[in-house]
């Protein structure tokens, strides 16, 4: 039985609560949850969510994630085995350091992005390794769904149906349909600074990179969801996959887009909006692009409109008993059956549903070694297993 602190009560957060709460009830591995903020009134609506969905109380706190005194106060006064961040990615830092002064182990969905640089690099949380390990701690990263299940899904698959994987294509698909004219399924700001990045894929032991959404496939999706435009981009698993899977040569991440989607953010970077450095504006500094986020629909707000499902999942060759062959493991999720359960629409719900996991698997002492750890450096049918006990049941197929 564990102690577990969330930090952060978005979308993602809410959907961790809840599900922390379904295992506790189920199984009693978290004794206590306790869900924080910086906006306390978001902490007590899904506390209230929780309780009438679920049956189960939890603690609500307000805390300032940039702010390590001040996460430090908070941990000492709750006393967590565990931190689970699903804070801004700016943040990750800070609470990682919290974390070491108080002695307590960290998970997060999402690896550090410095605030004025938009670029998904692992090499500041991986610099932490000494000092977890030497503090016998575990800090276990990018424990969402990509990053996170796609990297299982990864050692999965060389694990159990490849003895080399030589080439891997990450496709993630949104086939849900919001009804908006333009909005993000999770944090604005994040969501635009991911997509407006240069490509970047590695090939024969190095990266090579893209404009931004200048490579595009068509792939013929499972379970009716059927063709749909995939843009190639550089996504944090992309780092760590390509160190630890044997015999890698190839690796690629692509998302779907729809157009709409694409001639709104191609507007809003033609004049300005994207930018995320700041201007003066009647005599205040403002960053375009957190101003833009102010103005969109909270991804929160965006469940009970969105309908469709979503297919993430890897595609890998590679070879088996000297013989080449390529396997497809995915996971299709629905948006209004995760709304009907928790509230939230698939985007959250695939996010949050893995980092309850990763935190079970922490809290069992299943994935617990003291240092800096990829999801995919661990055993991965335990968590394989869960994946289809909490909500995100899994599929692999051969492709001829």
């Amino acid at each position: 039985m564990a102690k577990i602190l969330i930090i952060g009560a978005g979308g993602v957060g809410s959907v961790v609560a809840h599900k922390c709460a379904q295992a506790a009830k189920e199984t009693g591995v978290f004794e206590w949850i306790t869900l924080a903020s910086r906006t306390l009134s978001r902490c007590t609506d899904v506390a209230r969510s929780v309780k009438a969905r679920v049956g189960v109380d939890i603690d609500t706190a307000q805390v300032d994630a940039d702010n390590v005194p001040e996460l430090c106060q908070l941990i000492r006064q709750v006393k967590p085995d565990l931190v689970c961040n699903l804070a801004l990615p700016y943040q990750d830092l800070h609470i990682m350091d919290a974390c070491l002064e108080c002695g307590v182990h960290y998970l997060d969905t999402a690896n550090y992005e410095p605030l004025d640089t938009a670029k998904f690099e692992y090499k500041w949380q991986w610099a932490y390794a000494d000092r977890f390990r030497e503090a016998g701690l575990t800090a276990l990263l990018g424990s969402g769904f990509d990053p996170g299940v796609t990297n299982v899904f990864a050692a999965w698959a060389l694990k159990h149906e490849l003895d080399e994987v030589h080439v891997l294509d990450i496709i993630d698909c949104n086939a849900g349909d919001h009804g908006q004219p333009f909005a993000t399924n999770f944090n604005p700001e994040i969501n635009i600074r991911e997509v407006t990045a240069p490509g970047r894929y590695w090939e024969r032991g190095e990266w090579v990179e893209t404009d931004p959404l200048a490579w595009s496939m068509n792939y013929d999706f499972p379970d009716g969801i059927g063709s749909k435009k995939c843009y190639l981009m550089y996504h944090e698993e992309l780092e760590s996959l390509v160190r630890n899977l044997t015999g890698i040569r190839r690796a690629r991440f692509w998302m779907t887009f729809s157009d709409n989607y694409l001639n709104h953010l191609k507007v809003l970077g033609n004049v300005g909006m994207t930018r995320i450095d700041p201007v003066r504006f009647q005599g205040q500094e403002i960053v375009p692009i957190q101003f833009l986020s102010a103005l969109l629909p909270d991804p929160s707000s965006l469940g009970p409109l969105t309908k469709g499902k979503t297919c993430i999942g890897d595609v890998m060759r590679g070879v088996k008993d000297g013989r080449e062959k390529t396997v497809y493991v995915y996971n299709i999720c629905d948006h209004e059956a995760c709304y009907a359960e928790v509230g939230s629409q698939a985007i959250s719900y695939t996010t949050g549903v893995p980092a309850m996991i990763g935190a079970k698997m922490i809290a069992e002492g299943k994935w617990r070694r003291p240092g800096v750890w990829n999801m995919e450096q661990f055993d991965p049918d335990p968590f394989m297993a869960d994946l289809n006990v909490y909500g995100l049941p899994w599929q692999c197929v051969e492709v001829k």
